[in-house]
């Protein structure tokens, strides 16, 4: 099934449609999440995070932010720390869509890195990463597990 997808900047109408799709692909209720992601997003100077359409309908979201300056990163940098499709429409290009116009939105902020972190064991996650070339970071990713 062929779809036409509308990627646009994610508005604060759309906390509705996050949640849902969010709920559906992990079975969790995270409205507060989302409530302080999307105040967050639409608080910064540049809106790093977006959404997609198919006929009106949100079908997926890309939420991320934009780093000026921290970690000792002297370049601008942006991370993806949320990516959601509803699963009527995995697989049909949504989520490259995301990312394609996100792409596009940091290349005209002037980012010149992006990170990401992705479970170790999410195959199919890491392989949707790579097939947009993504790679494997020179930075670690230190955790400290408190008790």
């Amino acid at each position: 099934m062929a779809v036409q997808v509308n990627v646009r900047m994610i508005r604060k109408n759309d906390l509705d449609g996050v949640v849902a799709i969010d709920k559906l692909i992990t079975g969790q209720e995270r409205r507060e999440y989302y409530q302080r992601k999307l105040g967050q997003a639409l608080d910064n100077d540049v809106n790093a995070s977006v959404v997609a359409e198919v006929d009106g309908r949100l079908v997926g979201f890309m939420m991320g932010d934009i780093y000026f300056g921290e970690y000792g990163i002297p370049d601008a940098t942006a991370t993806i720390d949320t990516l959601g499709v509803h699963p009527d429409f995995q697989k049909h290009g949504v989520a490259s869509e995301l990312m394609d116009q996100f792409l596009m939105n940091m290349k005209a902020a002037n980012v010149k890195k992006i990170y990401t972190l992705v479970n170790w064991n999410d195959f199919a996650l890491e392989s949707f990463f790579s097939r947009h070339k993504f790679q494997p970071s020179k930075r670690i990713s230190l955790e400290l597990q408190l008790p």
